[in-house]
Order: structure tokens, then C-alpha cells, then sequence
């Protein structure tokens, strides 16, 4: 475990925190989901009650070392402050002579957000100078950006070199939840994994077959399994070149006794269209003319019925095209599943995220997990530099 603001003395110090502000936004900047920064706010809270003086950092987007205009955090500060029902002074800059004037005037408890940290191209090459120089404006460094953990770049990575550097309630609750479901779950431990490729899930399924009792494969990725199994996929996608990967696999997972579980029957349709005719085929018949687009009925119902016995779920990657209503349906029964399961349910941010709020359930899962990328590599056994960097408890 790392230590975290608790473990701190922070009373009237100079705290620069590392927050996910990468938020959703309309045309004209304001923000249209809130789930971030609502992420940040006991963390917030906490420095402000402690008397500390906030000194927020984050990106938005990827504007690559340059200033993008439309990528400035002006929004999210109104946005934020309307939150706390507190002002957050917002500078243009993230070091420099306005920087330095608005520290000057930071009162205990009060909150100063600093430009995107991407306009710096200091940032993504995790530039020592600009870390460096970052770290000058505070006394303590802490990290409540589990998102970005997974990039070694300077407010994350950089900067907890220069200064005492410790996590926020965010990070600490990721992985918390996160370490515990790999570490101590409750069982029969089950894992859903799905998404496009099985390139992009492969690592995650390598650690997770020490871990699991049953792994339920859907998605794009689904198809180049059952083509290993010798079975014709029409359209459907297809990494060609991991074939032979997906078999080993599947050995390996019987080899371990862990039921690996693929879709029996499946919505295909001619072409991935909103208006295409569907229709529901066993998952070994899919002809040639015809692409698989979400996981079917039977397959629904089985993947629930194990998930309804599961003591502890991580889900990450859609079943199916759910962004289109005609191949939301195995997305959305999975969700009810998890909804509905009395074991603990952990959901690996990303596209799994995002499917959970489309479908208004995610007060009824145990935890959401604010970083797509960063969780799967937590998932995957992997170190994140960003939490690697901070103090060890």
C-alpha cells in the first residue's frame, strides 16, 4: 500500500494535486459529464478542511506541447467551483510570473487550477526540468489521477521525485478495489472481459487465469477464439494473427481448470448498421455473408446465471456493439447481471464505464473505475508509474 493525504501533515502547506479533469464537453466547453471531478471532490474537501492551500493539475484532450484553445480549463473551473459552492481561481498557464502571483495570494483552504499540463510539451516526455520546476510550486505532491497512472509523464510520475509524494482518496480507492479483487477475492471469482481485440486483452487474461474460476469471453474479441475452435466467423472481426494465440490460451485455461466461456449464439447482421436486418444464429453457424455484432439470448441468459452465483466480478469491454440500441442488448443483460449480483462487482472503467452510465446503473455496482487504460493495466499485473512513484505506507 502507498501512503495517502491522511498519513501527511498538510496543515497550511502548499499542496499540488494531481486530478483527472479529461472530462466530457460540449461545443462551447461546458462540461457534460462530471464524473471526474466529482472523483476528486473529497480529496478536495479534505486538503481544504485541513487548511491546506490546492493547487490542482491536470490535462484535457491531446493537444501535443502546443496551446489548443477550445482544450483550456476555464469550464471546468466555473464547473468545479459551482461543485464545491466555493471560487477556484483558474490561471492561463501552468508555471511562469502568473502562476507564481496567484500562489502569492492562495489563502489556507482556498483553490487554484492551473492550465492544461499538456500545453507543455515537458509533460508527456516526463521532462525532468519541468518537473522539477512543477514540484517548486508546492510542498507536497499528491496523486488522485488514477486514469493517467499508467503514463510515466511528469505530473505523475516526474514530479513525486522532487517532493513527499503521497495519494489522493481516488487512487487509494482504485486500488484498493482493484488490488483486493486480484488479491483476496471473495468465489467463485469471475471475470467478463470483452472489447474488439484480443490483442488488447491478452495480458489481462495471461494474470487473470492464475486468479480466476471463470472467465466469460464476449465482444469483437470472441470471434478470433472461435475461430480457433475451427469455427467459420462470416465477417465478423477477426485478428488473424493471434489465432493461434487465442488457442493457447484456451489450453492454458483448461490446464488450470478455469472454465473459459464463449458465446453460444450470437446478433449477426450483412453490416455493422443501425437499420441492418439482425438475426439470432448459434455462434458455430455464422455464414459467410454475415458479421457478428453482440452476444445472443442463450448466451445472456448463461452469462447471467454465472454472474448471479459470483462472489466477485471485474468486467472489462463491452459484449457488443452497444453503442447502436439493435446490439446493445448483451452489454445492457450483463449490466442488469451485475446489478442484481450480491457479490462485489468491480467495473474497469473505459468502454465498461461508459456502457454502466448509458444504462443508468452505476450506483448499484460496488466500483466504477475512473481510468479504461490504467485499470487494465492494473489488471494485467502490471506496475503503474504513477503510484509506483509514491511513498511506499
Amino acid at each position: 500500500m502507498k501512503k495517502t493525504i491522511r498519513d501527511i501533515d498538510v496543515r497550511g502547506k502548499r499542496v499540488l494535486v494531481r486530478v483527472d479533469f479529461d472530462v466530457p464537453r460540449a461545443g462551447d466547453g461546458t462540461v457534460t459529464d462530471d464524473t471526474r471531478i466529482k472523483g476528486a471532490l473529497s480529496t478536495i474537501e479534505y486538503l481544504r478542511g485541513e487548511g491546506a492551500r490546492i493547487i490542482l493539475l491536470s490535462h484535457l484532450g491531446r493537444p501535443k506541447g502546443k496551446v489548443v484553445e477550445e482544450l483550456r480549463f476555464d469550464q471546468v473551473a466555473c464547473h468545479l467551483g459551482h461543485l464545491l459552492q466555493q471560487e477556484v481561481a483558474k490561471v492561463d498557464e501552468c508555471l511562469g510570473p502568473e502562476v507564481e502571483k496567484a500562489l502569492a495570494s492562495l489563502k489556507p483552504g482556498g483553490i487554484l487550477l492551473l492550465e492544461n499540463v499538456r500545453f507543455n510539451p515537458g509533460e508527456e516526455a516526463n521532462d525532468p526540468e519541468f518537473a522539477r520546476s512543477l514540484s517548486q510550486l508546492a510542498d507536497i505532491y499528491v496523486n488522485n489521477a488514477f486514469g493517467t497512472s499508467h503514463r510515466a509523464h511528469a505530473s505523475t510520475a516526474g514530479v513525486a521525485a522532487y517532493l513527499p509524494a503521497v495519494a489522493g482518496f481516488q487512487l487509494e480507492k482504485e486500488i484498493t478495489m482493484l488490488g483486493q479483487a486480484l488479491e483476496e477475492p471473495r468465489r467463485p471469482f469471475v471475470a467478463i472481459l470483452g472489447g474488439a481485440k484480443v490483442a488488447d486483452k491478452i495480458g489481462v487474461i495471461v494474470n487473470l487465469l492464475s486468479k480466476v474460476d471463470t472467465l466469460l469471453i464476449g465482444g469483437g474479441m470472441a470471434y478470433t477464439f472461435l475461430k480457433a475452435k475451427g469455427y467459420g466467423v462470416g465477417k465478423s472481426l477477426l485478428e488473424a494473427d493471434k489465432i493461434d494465440l487465442a488457442r493457447d490460451t484456451m489450453d492454458k485455461a483448461a490446464a488450470q481448470g478455469v472454465e473459459l466461456l464463449l458465446p453460444e449464439d450470437v446478433v449477426v447482421a450483412p453490416e455493422l448498421n443501425i437499420a441492418a436486418e439482425t438475426h439470432i444464429l448459434p455462434a458455430t453457424e455464422i455464414p459467410p455473408e454475415e458479421m457478428g455484432l453482440d452476444i445472443g439470448p442463450e448466451t445472456r441468459k448463461k452469462y447471467g446465471e454465472i454472474i448471479a452465483e459470483a462472489g466477485t466480478v471485474v468486467w472489462n469491454g463491452p459484449l457488443g456493439v452497444f453503442e447502436l440500441e439493435p446490439f446493445a442488448a448483451g452489454t445492457r443483460s450483463v449490466a442488469e447481471a451485475l446489478a442484481n449480483c450480491p457479490g462485489t462487482t468491480i467495473i474497469g472503467g473505459g468502454d465498461s464505464g461508459a456502457a454502466i452510465k448509458k444504462f443508468g446503473l452505476e450506483e448499484a455496482m460496488t466500483h466504477v473505475s475512473t481510468g479504461g487504460g490504467a485499470s487494465l493495466q492494473f489488471l494485467e499485473g502490471k506496475e503503474l508509474p504513477g503510484v509506483a512513484a509514491l511513498l511506499d505506507a
